[in-house]
């Protein structure tokens, strides 16, 4: 058995591995462009950013939860041993920030 290949097997040979090549360049081309790099940047940043955005909004929700369990019982009726307290010293601040803004008027 003879391995020869025809001139024509070769020159196909060529031509297909030219094409690859081109098509491998062409695609080099395209992931070391300014855009593509920026687009990558860009869309790893928007990632980032969703992913630190869920994990927030997560924290949030549990701290809201927890707050929620604190001045609120488990059937719906509010903790008012608990809720008095609070809103006795929001009304004592908005109070002290009422008179300190009418004595800066004076």
């Amino acid at each position: 058995m003879s391995d020869a290949r025809t001139p024509a097997q070769i020159e196909a040979d060529i031509v297909r591995r030219r094409d690859q090549l081109a098509e491998t360049l062409d695609e080099i081309g395209v992931r070391v462009h300014p855009k593509t790099i920026i687009g990558d940047a860009k869309a790893m940043v928007a990632a980032t950013v969703d992913q630190t955005t869920g994990r927030a909004m997560d924290a949030v929700h549990r701290t809201v939860a927890d707050v929620r369990l604190k001045f609120v019982k488990e059937d719906g009726a509010p903790r008012l041993e608990r809720l008095l307290p609070v809103a006795a010293v929001v009304v004592g601040v908005v109070g002290l920030l009422a008179v300190s803004a009418r004595r800066r008027k004076d």
